[in-house]
């Protein structure tokens, strides 16, 4: 087999850059084990313009969010799918100081298109808002489950998927300087499993900053047609399923869940929406591929010809991977150089 690139990881990553590329024209191959840690795979992908403690608009959301929704519509069409869901999310107020600094920010130039509405007393039944809230748009989630899944049933079909553990021992320069991997051979090698990216020896330099995170899929008698997030977001799922989270742990970083955890998670969500939980259905765990800086990782390795890596998208993988993936076939195809912010030659000096 022959492959313009073999990439390794079929995260939310590996998805996205193989279908960029293959829109374009490139030959792919992918090769991933499923493994467990990879955050992709229990990550409840949200996209959120306003985030943090202190509500500010998130890094490049302008330009980031113009590509969420036409790009995952996109691969909505491609894959015969149900992926996106917009929806607003729903930030309750506690104090009249709060409620007072969105009045004002409502009209700021800065956050247009993105506030769609801001309440000044309850809006939500079963929902802590007395003090009313902010409700923004170009929001939502898109099932990455499903969009892992239903891609790489796709690729499996095509031929372009192998189900393995990658072996950096496997792997040989050929004579033209073309990487050969079992029967196959590939003008250029791009890592795209997150944090794992360290493990083969190309990348063990990159100041990865991973970090756990945690999640459940519970059963309340409440409903709402919005995310609600304030603590812990909850993302309704229908028949009285949502799922709520996530925690952040950046010094244990396993792959166990934690009593610890599910308390927090339970102790926010009681504050945010009083129902009782009736039954917690699932308690899942992933580490975040995030980077010192926040910022994900694009472009060249050093030395080694025809070595790539895309990642270190952590937390706003959903929003960051359809511009950034783009940006990456850019570099690929003419060599155009990523921005700073994200060229992995920020990182040179850690060699």
């Amino acid at each position: 087999m022959k492959a313009d690139f073999l990439l390794i990881g079929q995260g939310l990553a590996g998805t996205i850059l193989s279908y960029r590329l293959f829109r374009a024209g490139y030959t792919v191959h992918l090769i991933d084990d499923a493994h467990p840690s990879a955050s992709s795979r229990v990550a409840a992908g949200l996209y959120n313009p306003v985030t943090g403690r202190k509500m500010i608009k998130t890094w490049m959301a302008d330009i980031l969010f113009a590509e969420i929704e036409p790009f995952y519509q996109e691969m909505e069409g491609f894959l015969n799918q149900k992926l996106l869901h917009p929806q607003g999310i729903f930030r309750p107020f506690i104090s009249f100081e709060e409620q007072n600094e969105w009045l004002a920010k409502s009209a700021d130039d800065q956050f247009e298109g993105f506030i769609k509405e801001v309440f000044t007393g309850p809006q939500f039944p079963g929902v802590n808002d007395g003090m009313g809230g902010l409700l923004l748009k170009k929001a939502g989630y898109v099932d990455i489950p499903v969009l892992l899944q239903a891609y790489r049933t796709w690729a499996k079909s095509q031929g372009l998927m192998t189900e393995a553990v990658f072996s950096r021992n496997q792997l040989k320069r050929g004579k033209d300087g073309d990487w050969e991997y079992q029967d196959l051979t590939a003008g250029g090698l791009i890592f795209t499993n997150g944090i794992r990216a360290k493990d083969q020896g190309f990348f063990d330099w990159l100041p990865f900053a991973p970090v756990k995170g945690e999640i459940l899929t519970l059963r309340q008698d409440f409903y709402s047609s919005k995310i609600i997030n304030r603590g812990v977001f909850r993302i309704d799922l229908g028949n009285g399923l949502g799922k709520v989270g996530a925690t952040y742990d950046n010094r244990n970083i396993d792959l166990e869940p934690t009593a610890a955890a599910r308390q927090e998670i339970l102790d926010k969500l009681r504050q945010l929406i009083p129902e009782k939980v009736l039954e917690i259905l699932h308690h899942q765990v992933g580490v975040r591929p995030a980077t010192p800086d926040r910022r994900p990782i694009l472009g060249k390795h050093p030395s080694e010809e025809n070595v790539y890596l895309f990642g270190g998208l952590g937390a706003k993988g959903v929003s960051l991977a359809p511009y950034f993936s783009r940006k990456m076939v850019d570099f690929l195809h003419s060599g155009e150089e990523p921005q700073k912010e994200v060229n992995i030659n920020r990182f040179f000096k850690y060699i």
